[in-house]
């Protein structure tokens, strides 16, 4: 008996030896592609987009005169300084649309997206000049924007794009408001953010509305939280809105992700020495209450089925779901343990106890790291259930004899 243990131990050990090296390159190939993936696909497709509010600039050119000494003459000359003002903000009325299109690459998925976004802006100009330029920064270098929109009081106006920007220059008398409509369609990755100015800042009559198309939103840590949340047929919903708000945080929206298929499955390799143990522990309380001989070659074979398991599930998020893939790998590894242990024990034993512990151990204990957040409770409530039943099949076992005692 004692030589059967140490050899299935030994077993165990060399199985787990096999499930570190196996997900340690699996992480190895998810993050050091990841590195690489991640530029590439915000190349292509756009990187997180942070938009900030356009700004008006009134100019005003005041004459001064210089004066310069040549050859002891004195000469006056008049140049002219331009004095700038930023006009204030008064009111702002943005839309935005969130579609969510994850996309895969390698054994990452990335959570693209595509943004639908205009704004309505009132400026006052409040300054005695009456030149004034009203300029919009683009949220990201690498981007398209289509379906430019740029209106001044409901007027197309001419507008110049350099180093990331769009404006135009109006004129406008002192005292008059002024108001600009912009909007685009563009693409990113990742997150979306709007941003309220540098530092801390002060919004007046303030309204944003997100419609997102996806029901799962997170907001980025530092952000503000809506005002108001009201659920549509496809996502959210959600309003900021404010009266006269002084605050330095932002207003943002983190992208829904996949499970990753290459960290997951590298997760689930690693704990599997952990079902291993629970399975190897109950097939050997149960042999041998029911005096069944298995010898530790049996073990051995037993562990390499669940080790098929985890190698096929390795290759094969490459190519399929990560949830197909799951079940074909299960199907694959109860078959082998069944199949074989049909053999060396009988039908009933390998179709009953070893089929339901496996089904347990190797896949309700794997499919529990799909719910984050709730994969060590899954877990720890099965090895509690574990526990409790070999409590009761080995309650009245004589550990000092040989067999079971009788009621």
């Amino acid at each position: 008996m004692t030589k059967n243990i140490v050899a299935i131990v030994a077993i165990l050990l060399f199985t787990t030896l096999a499930w570190m090296i196996l997900g340690g390159t699996l992480m190895s190939r998810s993050y050091t592609a990841d590195s690489g993936l991640g530029d590439k696909v915000a190349g292509i497709w756009g990187g997180p987009q942070e938009q900030v509010p356009p700004t008006a600039i009134s100019t005003k050119w005041v004459p001064r005169v210089v004066e310069n000494t040549v050859n002891g003459k004195t000469e006056k000359t008049t140049v002219h300084d331009a004095v700038t003002k930023v006009l204030p903000l008064e009111q702002s009325r943005i839309k935005v649309g969130l579609d969510l299109e994850q996309r895969k690459k390698g054994l990452l998925w990335f959570a693209t997206y595509r943004v639908d976004w205009s704004g309505q802006y009132l400026f006052r100009n409040d300054s005695d000049a009456q030149d004034v330029t009203l300029k919009l920064q683009f949220p990201a270098p690498q981007a398209i924007y289509d379906d430019l929109l740029f209106v001044v009081d409901g007027q197309p106006v001419p507008v110049v794009t350099k180093d990331g920007a769009v404006s135009a220059t109006v004129r406008r008398a002192p005292g008059s408001v002024i108001r600009l409509a912009v909007g685009y369609r563009s693409q990113g990755l990742s997150t979306w953010h709007y941003s309220l100015g540098e530092n801390v800042t002060q919004v007046r009559d303030f309204l944003l509305e997100m419609n997102t198309d996806f029901r799962k939103v997170d907001f980025p840590q530092g952000s503000m939280s809506p005002t108001e949340k009201k659920e549509t047929k496809d996502g959210w919903l959600l309003t900021w809105k404010y009266r006269n708000l002084v605050t330095g945080s932002k207003i943002g929206m983190v992208m829904p992700e996949k499970l990753q298929p290459g960290p997951l499955a590298g997760r689930i390799s690693f704990f599997a020495p952990v079902s291993l143990v629970f399975f190897f522990f109950l097939i050997f309380v149960i042999s041998t209450l029911k005096k069944i001989r298995l010898h530790p070659m049996h073990y051995f074979f037993l562990a390499t089925s669940f080790f098929a398991f985890h190698l096929l599930l390795a290759y094969l998020v490459d190519h399929i779901s990560i949830h197909l893939a799951f079940v074909i790998c299960s199907i694959v590894s109860i078959f082998l343990v069944v199949s074989y242990l049909r053999i060396v024990v009988g039908p009933r034993f390998a179709f009953g106890e070893a089929a339901l512990a496996q089904l347990v151990y190797l896949v309700g204990f794997s499919y529990a790291f799909f719910f984050q957040g709730f994969t060590g409770l899954a877990i720890t409530i099965g090895a509690i259930l574990s526990l409790f039943l070999v409590m009761q099949l080995t309650a009245r076992v004589d550990w000092g004899g040989t067999s079971a005692a009788t009621a």
